[in-house]
């Protein structure tokens, strides 16, 4: 026995689960798009280096979704056998987004094989091309049905409270939460931004290596583009999410912005740190910014931590979680656009090494970023595991052997991680972009 506390062990245990599928979960809903696009381009420009990307990358696409499979039943075994008590509860109202979830990664997979296995039986490629499309579909359907369960679990609806159980319950209700819009639009907008910026980041490194610089080239110019409309994007909701929060989640914007006391033109602090008096110590102070964020007036007042219980304050630690994602979200936001300014311009200074490294910075970046945005949402949502209704230590089990099974699951996800990376790595080395152009007539070997 290691650690004989069930209620933490589980609490990491899904953290860590959690931190590993998204990066599998990322992918599965980005890069459908990005295949899509390149597959789009190529038939449109009549150029073989699109369409030599839109292939490449559906084939180390599948070696994802295999890992996915597992990770995300792990999810599904974990949240009944951790959490029993809140499926008890809830388990009749989250099934159907959770059994959708699973219909559209399997509608997402098998489009996508008959994708692959049906490359060289199309005449007419756009046919070929609309295969795509339900693979893009299932992917963005498949976030919105898992993240429909994260925001039922931070804003519960669709039933009734009687005598401590739910009822009258409307399962569509219960899918169609206040927090439902922003979250599901913002997870999608980050998961394409971030794949975007991941191909560009491989696009940079492969060119510092000297590999096919016309094929190369060209990726990295298309993926920066849409990597900064995402982002963009990405940001305007990240406004919406932080109206969303001053409304139905004042604790968890208060305890990101270590915002303690209500108050007036409240500014936004960054990073910093607390001293024994929970005073901020050398933090980045944005002077009315706190109440532009949550009510779009700069003097508009703010709830702070002072208007709630303490045990129902948020932990403090999240408003890093925030720090990370937003500082990241703004690095590559002036990363992209300070390329495109350059590529418009004619200014070469972004195709030197050290502008390339900063790109290729930006795919570890962005998955950072993405994970900062879970563990502040769902670490922001303590002490409840359902907000107002029940707690993370009244949902979880009470058996023993957890700290074991944790253990068994670090060395799983250490077996699949290392997996992918090998399997993965030796996909593209034994057949690299130049091999597989010769085998294309009229292929360009600039």
């Amino acid at each position: 026995m290691f650690i004989d506390d069930p209620v933490l062990m589980s609490r990491l245990l899904t953290l860590l689960t959690l931190s590993f599928h998204i990066f599998y979960a990322t992918v599965g809903v980005g890069l459908p798009l990005m295949i899509m696009l390149f597959h789009w381009l190529g038939i449109k420009k009549d150029d073989i280096h699109y369409i030599l990307m839109a292939r490449r990358l559906a084939k180390g696409f599948v070696v994802t979704v295999a890992v996915g499979v597992v990770t995300g039943t792990a999810i599904g075994l974990q949240l009944a056998l951790l959490w029993p008590n809140f499926m008890q509860l809830a388990g009749h109202i989250i099934a159907l987004p959770l059994f959708m979830e699973v219909f559209a990664f399997f509608f997402e997979a098998i489009f996508l094989g008959i994708y692959l296995y049906t490359w060289d039986r199309f005449d007419n490629q756009k046919k070929h091309l609309l295969l795509l499309v339900p693979v893009a579909i299932g992917g963005a359907m498949s976030a919105f049905f898992i993240t429909v369960v994260n925001s039922f679990m931070n804003a519960p609806g669709g039933f009734e409270m009687i005598n401590g159980e739910l009822a009258n319950v409307n399962p569509l209700l219960a899918m169609f939460t206040v927090a439902m819009p922003t979250k599901v639009t913002h997870v999608l907008a980050t998961a394409y931004m971030t794949i975007a910026f991941t191909l560009a980041a491989i696009a940079a490194f492969r060119l510092m290596k000297g590999s096919h610089k016309a094929y190369y080239k060209k990726s990295l110019n298309v993926m920066m583009k849409v990597g900064f409309v995402f982002a963009i994007a990405a940001a305007i909701i990240g406004d919406f999410s932080g109206k969303y929060l001053a409304e139905h989640q004042p604790e968890k914007l208060a305890a990101a912005e270590w915002h303690f006391e209500t108050d007036e033109q409240a500014p936004l602090i960054l990073w910093g740190i607390l001293d024994e008096n929970n005073e901020v110590k050398y933090g980045i102070e944005i002077p009315f910014a706190l109440s532009i964020l949550a009510h779009s007036d700069p003097n508009a007042e703010v709830i702070g931590l002072d208007q709630f219980p303490e045990e129902h304050h948020p932990p403090l630690i999240i408003h890093y979680f925030f720090d990370t994602m937003i500082t990241i979200g703004m690095f590559m936001l002036t990363l992209s656009f300070v390329f495109l300014v350059a590529r418009w311009r004619n200014w070469t200074f972004v195709d030197k090494k050290w502008y390339r490294w900063l790109i290729v910075m930006g795919a570890p970046l962005s998955f950072l970023g993405i994970q900062a945005g879970w563990w502040m949402s769902e670490v922001g949502r303590q002490p409840w595991i359902l907000r107002g209704i029940m707690t993370v230590d009244e949902g979880a089990t009470t058996a023993s052997h957890v700290d074991l099974v944790f253990f068994f699951f670090v060395l799983l996800y250490l077996i699949l991680g290392v997996g992918t990376i090998v399997v993965l790595r030796k996909m593209f080395k034994d057949k690299p972009v130049e091999k597989e152009l010769e085998s294309y007539a009229g292929g360009d070997e600039q």
